[in-house]
């Protein structure tokens, strides 16, 4: 007979989840023995992550073991974060939540049946577990968001648009589709500096920027390239279509009303675009997208070039 041997070895995150109540290797549910044992429970287990939406699905499960539901919905606008989890049903109760006045957004449970007088306290205090846990996550994905974000213009920075061009790119030879760049750069920046000041060419920063975002899908990514210099990404977008919309922005910009001591300053861009090749890197697709737009820069400015 062979007996196992015995061994040292910790599972930590199975260890944990038994010093949480949970045991087996089943799926954690979660079986409290009252409201205050599942309290207890939900304070140390949703203490475990810095996700938000994975906050609000462990404790949409937890829930589930003391309250029937069959849906929960969260929304933060503030934080860009919307959750819809189960399934719609014609009762609902809905709370606002907030963190010693620190509002941190909109939460409803729903199902088919009336929640009693005595569900709703259970919920309510229950809710109170997952304040704290909540909070925290949200100004994680606050920090996370802010690294990734210009914080002059509101659009995404250099690290972002590395992150992200690969991942589009990707996506792009997955799924078939075409994907596109502009580049762009702000004509005699340097000009409008040195004449007004470095206030007022951060405004004109601010109000391109804003120009180009809200011509823009919800899809299109903006992100500042460099100082006066930004980055348009495509998703989806082929060759004619990306070089209308390069002029759309090209027409948008050079329309604005930017005012230096009451006197307009005129304002334009050079774009250069580049439509992705199959197998390209990323660093040959901006490389073209560059030299389109020196190209442009080259021939008189306040236009658009297509990279060969």
């Amino acid at each position: 007979m062979v007996t196992p041997s015995q061994s040292n070895t910790i599972d930590f995150d199975t260890a944990k989840l038994q010093r949480l109540g949970f045991s087996g290797n089943r799926a954690p549910s979660l079986q409290p023995i009252s409201l205050a044992q599942l309290r207890q429970q939900l304070s140390m287990q949703l203490q475990t992550s810095l996700d938000a939406e994975r906050i609000l699905r462990l404790f949409f499960t937890a829930v589930q073991s003391l309250v029937p539901l069959n849906a929960l919905t969260y929304q933060q606008p503030t934080a860009d974060l919307r959750l819809e989890l189960g399934e719609r049903a014609s009762h609902s109760a809905g709370y606002r939540l907030s963190h010693e006045g620190e509002y941190l957004g909109e939460l409803v449970f729903r199902r088919q049946q009336r929640f009693s007088d005595e569900e709703l306290g259970q919920l309510e205090s229950l809710l109170a577990s997952l304040l704290f846990p909540l909070r925290n996550a949200l100004l994680y994905r606050a920090a996370i968001q802010s690294a990734l974000r210009d914080p002059l213009t509101n659009t995404g920075n250099r690290i972002a648009m590395d992150q992200i061009l690969q991942r589009e790119i990707d996506l792009s030879r997955r799924n078939q589709q075409p994907l596109s760049l502009l580049m762009l750069d702000l004509d005699h920046f340097k000009q409008i500096n040195d004449n007004h000041g470095h206030s007022i060419g951060d405004e004109v920063l601010i109000d391109v920027a804003a120009t180009l975002k809200n011509q823009l899908r919800n899809i299109d990514m903006v992100f500042r390239y460099g100082g006066e210099e930004f980055l348009v990404l495509l998703s989806g977008t082929c060759r004619e279509a990306a070089c209308m919309v390069g002029e759309r922005l090209r027409h948008a910009v050079q329309e604005l009303q930017c005012l230096a001591q009451g006197r307009p300053i005129e304002v334009s861009i050079s774009l250069g675009c580049a439509t992705l090749l199959p197998g390209e890197s990323a660093e040959s697709l901006l490389r073209r997208a560059d030299s389109a737009l020196y190209v442009a820069k080259r021939d008189g400015r306040n236009r658009l070039s297509m990279a060969g």
